[in-house]
């Protein structure tokens, strides 16, 4: 092989395992982002064949496949990738035109589909750019180099929460109150005010607004559920959750209970339920913590 091209190899891979303790030091991830990952989160609608395109090597931030292998800079982590990365810096330095990458333009940002390896030589290499046959997926959502699936949660969040307010205008309903941290939630809050619409509607002879069926929502499910939510004390079981998160939770669990015990079951008896078993959890959680802890301590 190649002795400048393995000489290469060895210094990337140093690179990473230096990138990797860095990481380790200040709580961050140290993983390339994986395209399932991001667009379980996104949920992109279409996709439109771009073709040949030259893209900055700085752009290109995750994987769909390899992510694991490579650290979030694209440096090798892994002994098992020398051979084929050695493969390709040879050809480099010889000259040898290689067949473009293949990737995905996500939010002004690329995923590679295929030639990892290619792309973790560019880095390594300082390349500014490197020939591509792209796949762009609708995004209105940004990315940015080294964002975290918590941030990208979080933009996701803000996003639909955005939308949500654009949409329905929403002056009649305390937003301050209402906060969700799960992608999806503010889709599915929609859904159960027009549930809770379609109920009053088979009661009356006329049909009410949606700012009614929300107003009607929030006053008579919503608030309620907080209300044993917070005299249960549930939150503190579950630490970063929202009230909005425990009521949509709480919601899944109580259909499921109904569902297992009849529709007389109230929402207040699913809510204490819960929380007897979040605090069984929680307990138990913290004896095995605990118990590890002691293990390592008595282990020296």
């Amino acid at each position: 092989m190649d002795s400048t091209a393995m000489d290469d190899f060895t210094k990337a891979k140093a690179k990473a395992q230096f990138q990797g303790l860095f990481s380790a030091l200040h709580w961050k991830n140290n993983n390339l982002l994986s395209l399932y990952e991001v667009t379980s989160i996104i949920k992109p609608k279409s996709e439109t064949y771009l073709g040949m395109r030259t893209i900055p090597v700085s752009r290109i931030i995750g994987s769909e496949g390899r992510y694991h292998d490579f650290s979030s800079a694209f440096y090798p982590k892994r002994e098992l990738l020398r051979s084929r990365w050695v493969s390709v810096d040879s050809a480099i330095i010889n000259d040898v035109v290689l067949p473009p990458i293949s990737v995905y333009s996500l939010g002004g940002y690329y995923f590679v589909r295929d030639g990892n390896h290619r792309v973790s030589v560019a880095k390594a290499k300082g390349m500014e750019f490197i020939d591509a046959e792209v796949v762009e997926l609708d995004s209105e959502i940004p990315l940015h180099p080294g964002v975290s699936m918590k941030e990208l949660r979080a933009k996701v969040v803000e996003y639909e929460r955005n939308s949500f307010i654009s949409q329905y205008k929403p002056s009649y309903l305390p937003m301050g109150d209402i906060v969700f941290t799960t992608p999806g939630s503010y889709a599915e809050m929609v859904n159960h005010i027009l549930v809770h619409k379609y109920y009053i509607n088979q009661a009356i002879d006329h049909e009410i607004s949606f700012e009614e069926a929300a107003r009607s929502w929030y006053e008579n499910v919503y608030s309620p559920i907080v209300h044993e939510i917070r005299k249960e004390h549930l939150l503190s079981a579950f630490p970063g959750q929202s009230e909005g998160d425990m009521y949509m939770w709480l919601v899944r669990k109580w259909d499921e209970m109904k569902k297992q015990e009849g529709q007389g079951l109230s929402a207040a008896e699913a809510v204490k339920r819960a929380s007897s078993a979040a605090g069984k959890n929680w307990h138990a959680r913290l004896r095995r913590y605990i118990g590890y802890y002691l293990s390592k301590i008595s282990k020296g």
